[in-house]
């Protein structure tokens, strides 16, 4: 029998199941509204809260009272091409330790060579994939890497030169790998959540991302009437042997004179090719490589109140933060350890002055906030910088060869 609602005086009867779903549908009409005022009120607690708070603050170094080298003629500079915007990428590694080897190959054969950065990010894309799967998704796979990384492109894969491959497609004139890395990210990361351990295929498919945003690297290149391999063209034409290089580390905890890790997240197969040695031995390594004629390629910390970013282009260390007589081994390993010092950029050492007794370095830089400094395409570094925020460097092996002669290999 069907219920009806009737109206008898006045009063409106209704059949049960309609009465209980209109019941309901007050309640969620009531539960809507209190859960939109509880948001808004938690937006206008925020908005509260954000307006009361004080404006945060951050100390910066006043650089119009640091004297400084007033220019770039004021370096004793050694040949180095001219700096190239790495634009919206993580490539510092590789455009420094690629403009140090550019100038090592003038420095030993007298010769102008250009190489291509992309060539060797290439491979090192592919090399992080393949560690990736081996390591089963433990590694670290990010757009930075070091120096020793390039070397060993150079070594694996060899080198091209820097108009035979550009990485740059369909006209564009900056990079920007923020597309290509977040679809190297997204890939990877379902290989990870599916267990799709397949380091054939997972390569396979990394070089199709790299090859549809860089296109594809040349398997032979056209060098004074001659059809070379990247390998060949290392060998004949370029005549650098990447074995010939050391890099150096300065950190307490760890022995001297050994091989170590350098225990940063950019160098994400652990690699233990890295010289532990004193800090007086390092900065006198530093300075005196430079003095020598030879440049030098870097690993630094970007992130600090003397750090300018563009305006002046100087990078100090503020007697606030620590003055640059209480600098030593425990301090710049105490920063480094609580994370205030950490390894953010590659940058090229190419020149040395001195100024009122003051060491300052020439500092080549592919990062954009170098090209909107007064002297773009550089950094001057002073040497408290270096001593105190500067945590690896590569050289030439003839530069240090005292210092090798205490290596316990």
């Amino acid at each position: 029998m069907r219920t009806l609602a009737l109206l008898i005086a006045g009063t409106v009867l209704i059949a049960p199941a309609q009465a209980q779903a209109q019941a309901q549908e007050h309640r969620d009409k009531v539960l809507f509204e209190v859960e939109k005022d509880a948001k808004l009120d938690g937006i206008r607690a925020e908005l509260r809260k954000k307006s009361e708070e004080p404006e945060k603050k951050t100390m910066w170094v006043d650089f119009a009272t640091i004297d400084a080298p007033k220019g770039l003629s004021a370096f004793t500079q050694v040949f180095h091409q001219p700096s190239i915007c790495q634009g919206l990428s993580g490539m510092c590694w590789c455009f420094s330790t690629t403009s140090f080897l550019e100038s090592e190959a003038y420095r030993l054969t007298q010769r102008k060579l250009r190489f291509s950065v992309m060539h060797s990010v290439y491979w090192e894309y592919v090399e992080k994939a393949r560690g990736f799967v081996r390591s089963r998704g433990k590694s670290v796979f990010g757009e930075g890497s070091q120096g020793a990384a390039v070397m060993r492109a150079w070594k694996e894969h060899g080198v091209i030169p820097l108009e035979a491959y550009t990485g740059l497609q369909d006209g564009r004139q900056n990079y920007d790998h923020a597309p290509l890395f977040k679809e190297l990210k997204a890939y990877l990361d379902g290989v990870k959540a599916s267990n799709a351990w397949n380091e054939e295929q997972v390569v396979s498919t990394v070089r199709a991302i790299l090859d549809h945003y860089l296109g594809a690297p040349p398997a032979t290149v056209q060098v004074e009437g001659k059809t070379l391999t990247p390998q060949e063209y290392l060998a004949q034409v370029v005549r650098l042997n990447p074995d010939d290089y050391v890099e150096f580390v300065s950190f307490l905890g760890k022995p001297a004179w050994e091989r170590t890790e350098y225990e940063v997240p950019d160098n994400w197969w652990h690699g233990k090719e890295y010289l532990n040695i004193p800090l007086d031995a390092f900065m006198g390594a530093f300075k005196g490589a430079i003095q020598k004629g030879y440049s030098l390629a870097i690993a630094a910390d970007m992130s600090e109140p003397g750090y300018s970013i563009g305006g002046p282009g100087l990078a100090v260390v503020p007697t606030w933060d620590i003055p640059a007589s209480h600098i030593d081994a425990a301090a710049r390993q105490f920063r480094f350890q609580n994370g205030s010092t950490t390894d953010d950029h590659g940058l090229h050492v190419v020149g040395f002055t001195q100024r009122h007794g003051q060491d300052w370095f020439l500092v080549k830089d592919s990062w954009s906030s170098s090209w909107n400094s007064e002297h773009p395409g550089y950094y001057f570094y002073r040497e408290d910088y270096v001593k105190l925020k500067v945590l690896a460097f590569m050289v030439h092996k003839d530069a240090v060869k005292e210092l090798l002669a205490k290596v316990k290999d």
